[in-house]
């Protein structure tokens, strides 16, 4: 099973569309794949299913990740990383079952001209932490914003050159 990991919570965000893009474009190549936005997490998930803890409400989520073989996180750049939530996500999910020995593909965006290349360096360390292989290709979008046409594809050549390059390696990782 293949998981698309939407990194942030936060309503209306770019996050989600270009995780949603990127669902599209494997199904166009033959690979299906579920997307996971934290926009899903129960709101209480600090108080909820933290340190060993499991509610109802994170039960479905645990089971998608247990279940995934292969994850491509989507991280937007907070405050020069990557955001709070997806490092809570991480915590509440079991360990080591969730992550370990599975794999992974870093997409990183931000509204600014880096990408968030320190957030999906910062996130890499977590997941060679958890045993998580992660895909050598790393994409960087900048200026997010700019990159999307009203349909929410993405549109500039080089984005799309690179952003196909790193979804047909994922498809054979």
């Amino acid at each position: 099973m293949v998981t698309i990991i939407s990194g942030t919570n936060r309503p209306g965000c770019s996050t989600l569309k270009l995780a949603q893009y990127y669902q599209k474009r494997l199904h166009e190549k033959g690979l299906n794949a579920g997307l996971l936005s934290l926009s899903q997490l129960p709101g209480n998930l600090i108080e909820s299913d933290l340190y060993g803890k499991r509610s109802p409400e994170f039960k479905p989520i645990q089971d998608i990740v247990t279940r995934t073989e292969k994850f491509l996180f989507v991280i937007p750049e907070y405050n020069g990383s990557f955001p709070g939530v997806l490092k809570t996500f991480i915590d509440a999910c079991d360990i080591p079952g969730s992550f370990y020995e599975k794999k992974a593909a870093l997409t990183g965006l931000s509204s600014g001209k880096y990408g968030n290349i320190r957030g999906i360096d910062h996130f890499t360390g977590v997941c060679h932490y958890l045993h998580l292989h992660v895909m050598p290709l790393k994409i960087h979008i900048s200026e997010i914003n700019k990159e999307f046409d009203e349909n929410y594809n993405l549109f500039k050549k080089d984005t799309l050159k690179f952003t196909d390059e790193q979804m047909d390696k994922f498809i054979l990782f």
